[in-house]
Parts: structure tokens; sequence; C-alpha cells
């Protein structure tokens, strides 16, 4: 995986974002990645700023450390569809018509989503 490129001196990029990166970096790789591991592939950042958000995605249970031996490397403990689901059902958790919701989400989709949804609900095509 690439870095994300060079920054101007006061463009910043917000927790959620770092912490996006992140994961993405330990994703794109079977292995457990360090802090320096994702430093380099991320491009830009410090250590210190590395470990701390791959500190607060420990936190959160969303990486582990590795028991491979190898100190200070990481892994996720979901993947990226993983993570997502988990966040949309949160989502429909805290709305007040989930039913409504889900309307909207499908509206939304492209005709290859639509179709991979309904073979997955066994509706097949449209007609």
């Amino acid at each position: 995986m690439s870095g994300t490129g060079p920054r101007s001196a006061g463009e910043r990029r917000s927790a959620g974002a770092l912490e996006s990166e992140v994961l993405a970096a330990l994703w794109a790789t079977d292995r457990a990645l360090t802090p320096s591991d994702i430093q380099a592939d991320i491009g830009g950042l410090a250590y210190n700023t590395v470990h701390t958000i791959l500190k607060r995605l420990y936190d959160k249970g969303l990486v582990i450390r590795d028991a491979d031996g190898r100190r200070g490397a990481y892994r996720p403990t979901k993947d990226a569809a993983e993570l997502t689901a988990e966040v949309m059902h949160r989502a429909l958790d805290k709305g007040p018509d989930p039913i409504a919701a889900l309307q909207q989400f499908v509206i939304g989709l492209s005709p290859e989503e639509e179709k991979a949804l309904r073979d997955m609900l066994g509706g097949g095509q449209s007609p």
C-alpha cells in the first residue's frame, strides 16, 4: 500500500482519518506490523503519532498485539467488511426508524450493489 503523499504544513488529518489509514495499512497485509512499518507505509507521521493511534485502536478492541514473538507488532481484530457491517448495525440500532434507514440505504446502492444484495437475500434479479 502506498503512502498518502506529502501534506502541507498546515494540513492535519483527524484522529478518525488517522485510525482509518492505520487500519488500511494493517488490512493490506497478512502479517503483523510494527509502528515503524506503518509509519513507513503511511508516510508523513511521527513514530509517536502512529504509536498513539495504535494504542487508541487497541483500547477500542480494533487491533491486537501480535503473539508470534514480534515485539510491538499489531494485527487488526476484524477485516474491513466486518468493521463496516458492525458500524452499519450500530447506526441502525441508534436510529428511530431502522426500516426507513434501510430503505434510504438501498435507494443509494449502485446496480451492482443492488444485485449483490438481492442475490444474498435470495431474490435474484429485479423485474
